[in-house]
């Protein structure tokens, strides 16, 4: 079955046209896209792709987003080099391109992006952003790296853990009512357990009406009655940040 039988949600308000404030890098064996706030600062935000890729325009928008708060923002390559999912492609092969792109194995590139942080760019706070793919990435960091002071996952959880009520850092999960790929009962279910098992702070937030990808990938005058919810996501991702960073 191809993509046009069964469309991303990904895919809508798709910002292609916009362009980065940023510049790519080389770190270590991964690219990255970084942008750097307008005044000197020790605190960064790791931003972290959908399965559409690490240039996808959408993410670098979200980086320069944060970065505009005052925060260094690096939008690192968690694929290392191989091809993102294309919306072109053909849905019933999605596994199958999964299989080496996990979000639950990307040790090796997180440790060398906060290597990078910390010792070119000396960095002494980190937090982390994610959506989609990058969102279970962002929950998978808040189990295994106390070290970040916050993170913030958009429409995305972690189902094959064991662990995964046990976060190590404060969370904020986003998810949107109507997400086809996140039913709402796995955002209840999540929201009881971390009540009972975590020990940080920790918010569950659903959005009303609101599709998989609302917060990065619809353009905020697509609907008039989207825009503020649009709007009070990415403000409760950045209040987030600024709360604990």
């Amino acid at each position: 079955m191809a993509n046009e039988a069964r469309p991303c949600p990904c895919d809508l308000g798709d910002r292609m046209e916009y362009v980065g404030l940023g510049q790519e890098v080389q770190i270590e064996h991964i690219g990255a896209y970084v942008v750097k706030p307008s005044a000197p600062s020790d605190k960064a935000i790791i931003v972290i792709q959908d399965i559409f890729g690490w240039q996808l325009s959408n993410t670098r928008y979200m980086a320069d987003l944060v970065a505009d708060k005052g925060y260094i923002a690096v939008c690192p390559d968690f694929f290392v080099g191989k091809e993102p999912w294309g919306p072109s492609d053909d849905w019933s092969k999605f596994d199958e391109w999964l299989e080496d792109k996990k979000p639950t194995n990307m040790n090796k590139e997180m440790d060398a992006v906060l290597r990078f942080l910390k010792e070119q760019c000396g960095v002494k706070h980190i937090g982390a952003v994610g959506f989609c793919w990058g969102g279970v990435a962002t929950h998978y960091l808040a189990l295994q790296y106390p070290e970040l002071k916050a993170g913030v996952s958009v429409y995305g959880i972690v189902r094959e853990r064991e662990d995964q009520y046990e976060l190590k850092f404060p969370t904020l999960f986003i998810f949107a009512e109507n997400d086809e790929y996140i039913p709402q009962h796995q955002a209840t279910v999540l929201e009881v357990n971390l009540k009972e098992k975590c020990m940080v702070d920790h918010k569950v937030k659903v959005f009303p009406g609101q599709t998989h990808g609302f917060v990065h990938r619809k353009r905020e005058d697509m609907n008039p009655a989207d825009k503020p919810l649009i709007l009070e996501a990415r403000a409760d991702m950045l209040n987030w940040l600024n709360k604990y960073m």
